[in-house]
C-alpha cells in the first residue's frame, strides 16, 4: 500500500513539474511573442505618426469602428469554447473554421454595400468609402487563422503564433512606411493592415502541419453554442462599447479629435491588450485543465491574480508617468493632445484588465451566466457614462482641442472601476477565494508601485532631454521596484524569472 501511495504521489509530482514547464514554455513565447510585435509595432507607428496628419489617422480609425465589431462577430465566440473544452478533435476545429469563414465572407458582402452609410454617419466623408471596402478585407484573411492560432495556443505551442504575428509585423512595416513616405496618406495604414494579416495566415497554415476536414457539422456546433454564444454576447457587446468613443468623436466631434482619440488608443492598447492576451492564452488553457480540483483551481487563481498585480500596477502607472517624456521623444509636440488622453486610458487599463482576467476565471470554469451578468453590469456602467459625458464631448479649451474627450474618458474610467468590483465580487464564489484574499493580492503590488514612482516624478521637472528623462524614469522604477521585491524574496518575481527562462523553485 506505501509502494502504491508513493507512486501515486510521484506521478502526481511529475505531473505539476509537466503542468508548470509547459506553462513556462507558453508563457515565455507569449511573453516575446508581445514584447517583439509591440517594439515593432511601435518602430512603424512612430514613422507613420510622423508623417500622416490627424485626420488621416481618424479616417483609419472611422473604419476601425466596423472592424473591430466585424471580427468579433466572425469568431463567434467558438474559439473560446475550443480553448475551454479539454480535448477538441479535428471535426471540432473544421467546424468552427468554416463557420468562421463564411461569416466573413456574408459580413463583408453586406459592409461593402453599406460604405457610402458609413462615410455619411462620420461628416460625408466619401474618402472612406473606397478605403472601408479595401480595410474590410482583412476580417476575412484573419478568418482563416483564428483556428489555426488556437489550436496551437490550446495545445500551448506558442512558439509558430510569437514568429507569425513578428513576420506579419514586419512586412506590414515595410508596407506601411513605404506607402506615407511615398505620400500615399491613409492608405499607407489601409495596406499596412491587409499585409500583416495575409503574412501571419500564410505562416499558421504553412507551418501548424493541420488542414481542416472538408466537413462541417451542425451537432458540432450547437455543443459549442452554450459557451460560445455568451462569449459572443459579450464580446460583441464590449467591443461596441469600446468602439463607441470613436464612434461618437468621429460623428459627434470631428475626424481630428478623433485621429487625437485614436493615437492615445492605439499607444495605450500596446501595453494594455498585450498583458490582458498574455494572460488569456497562457492561463485559460491551464485553468481549464484543472476546473475539476477546486484546491488546485483556487491555487491558480491566486497565483494568476498576484501575477496580474505584480506586472499591472507598475506597467501602467509607469507608462503614464512617462508619457509627456515618452510623446515627445517619439513625435515632438505634434501629438500632445493625445497625452492626457493615453493617460486616463493606461489607468483605465488597470481595472479593464483585471475585470478581464476575472471573466477568464469564470470562462474557464464555463461559467456562463456570470459572464453575461459581468458584460451587462459592464456595459450598463458605460452606458451611464456615457449619458453623463456626452453633451461636455465637444468642449475644447485654449491648448487642448479634446477637452470634452477627456471628459469622457474620465467618464468610462469610472465605469471600468465599477466594473472591476463587480466582476470581483461574481469570480470569489467560483475560484474559492475571499475578497480579502483577492485585496491582499494587489494592495502589496499597488504601495510598492507608487513608492517606486516618486523620483520618476520628480525628474518630470528636470532641464533634460525628453530621451534622457525617459532613460532614468525607468532605471529609477526598476532599480526601487525590483530591487524591493528581491529584498522582500517576492516569489513572484522569483517565479516570473524561473517563466521567462524555464526554471523553478521547488516549493518548500
Amino acid at each position: 500500500m506505501s509502494d502504491s501511495k508513493h507512486s501515486n504521489c510521484e506521478e502526481s509530482g511529475d505531473a505539476t513539474e509537466n503542468l508548470k514547464l509547459s506553462v513556462a514554455r507558453t508563457l515565455k513565447w507569449n511573453v516575446i511573442d508581445k514584447v517583439s510585435s509591440q517594439i515593432l509595432y511601435a518602430v512603424t507607428g512612430v514613422v507613420l505618426a510622423q508623417k500622416l496628419s490627424q485626420e488621416e489617422f481618424g479616417l483609419v480609425g472611422a473604419i476601425m469602428v466596423f472592424q473591430m465589431f466585424a471580427e468579433r462577430f466572425i469568431e463567434s465566440g467558438f474559439a473560446s469554447a475550443l480553448l475551454q473544452r479539454k480535448s477538441p478533435s479535428r471535426l471540432d476545429y473544421s467546424t468552427v473554421l468554416w463557420f468562421n469563414l463564411s461569416m466573413a465572407l456574408a459580413l463583408y458582402l453586406l459592409l461593402f454595400i453599406l460604405a457610402p452609410w458609413i462615410a455619411d454617419i462620420f461628416q460625408g466623408n466619401t474618402r472612406l468609402i473606397p478605403l472601408s471596402r479595401v480595410m474590410f478585407l482583412t476580417f476575412i484573411i484573419n478568418s482563416l487563422s483564428i483556428v489555426q492560432s488556437n489550436r496551437l495556443i490550446k495545445r500551448m505551442e506558442t512558439r509558430m503564433v510569437a514568429v507569425s504575428n513578428s513576420l506579419g509585423l514586419i512586412a506590414g512595416a515595410v508596407t506601411g512606411i513605404y506607402l506615407a513616405v511615398s505620400g500615399y496618406g491613409a492608405w499607407a495604414l489601409v495596406w499596412q493592415s491587409i499585409t500583416v494579416a495575409t503574412v501571419k495566415t500564410i505562416i499558421l497554415w504553412f507551418s501548424s502541419g493541420w488542414t481542416p476536414m472538408l466537413a462541417f457539422s451542425f451537432p458540432v456546433l450547437k455543443s459549442f453554442f452554450r459557451i460560445g454564444s455568451v462569449v459572443m454576447f459579450t464580446s460583441l457587446l464590449n467591443t461596441a462599447f469600446q468602439s463607441m468613443g470613436s464612434f461618437l468623436i468621429g460623428s459627434k466631434v470631428n475626424l481630428s479629435s478623433l485621429g487625437y482619440y485614436t493615437q492615445a488608443d492605439k499607444w495605450s492598447k500596446m501595453a494594455v491588450v498585450s498583458i490582458s492576451q498574455v494572460f488569456a492564452s497562457s492561463f485559460v488553457p491551464l485553468l481549464s485543465k484543472v476546473q475539476d480540483d477546486p484546491e488546485r483551481y483556487a491555487h491558480m487563481c491566486g497565483k494568476t491574480h498576484r501575477f496580474a498585480a505584480y506586472l499591472l500596477f507598475p506597467g501602467m502607472c509607469l507608462l503614464a508617468v512617462m508619457a509627456t517624456p515618452i510623446f515627445h521623444t517619439l513625435f515632438g509636440t505634434k501629438w500632445d493632445p493625445s497625452i492626457i488622453l493615453f493617460q486616463l486610458m493606461l489607468i483605465r487599463g488597470i481595472f479593464f484588465t483585471l475585470s478581464n482576467l476575472y471573466g477568464n476565471f469564470l470562462l474557464s470554469v464555463a461559467r456562463s451566466k456570470r459572464l453575461i451578468a459581468n458584460e451587462v453590469i459592464r456595459d450598463t456602467a458605460s452606458i451611464i457614462a456615457i449619458l453623463i459625458t456626452l453633451p461636455y464631448i465637444a468642449i475644447t479649451a485654449p491648448g487642448n482641442p479634446v477637452r470634452g474627450v477627456e471628459i469622457f474618458l474620465w467618464g468610462q474610467l469610472a465605469a471600468t472601476i465599477v466594473t472591476w468590483i463587480t466582476s470581483l465580487i461574481l469570480v470569489i464564489r467560483i475560484s474559492g477565494r475571499t475578497l480579502l484574499s483577492y485585496l491582499g493580492d494587489l494592495l502589496p503590488y499597488f504601495a510598492l508601485t507608487c513608492l517606486s514612482l516618486i523620483p520618476c516624478i520628480m525628474l518630470l521637472n528636470a532641464n533634460l532631454h525628453p530621451l534622457l528623462i525617459c532613460v532614468l524614469q525607468s532605471l529609477a522604477f526598476m532599480a526601487i521596484y525590483l530591487g524591493i521585491n528581491a529584498l522582500m524574496k517576492s516569489r513572484i518575481q522569483s517565479d516570473m524569472l524561473g517563466y521567462l527562462f524555464g526554471r523553478f523553485r521547488k516549493a518548500h
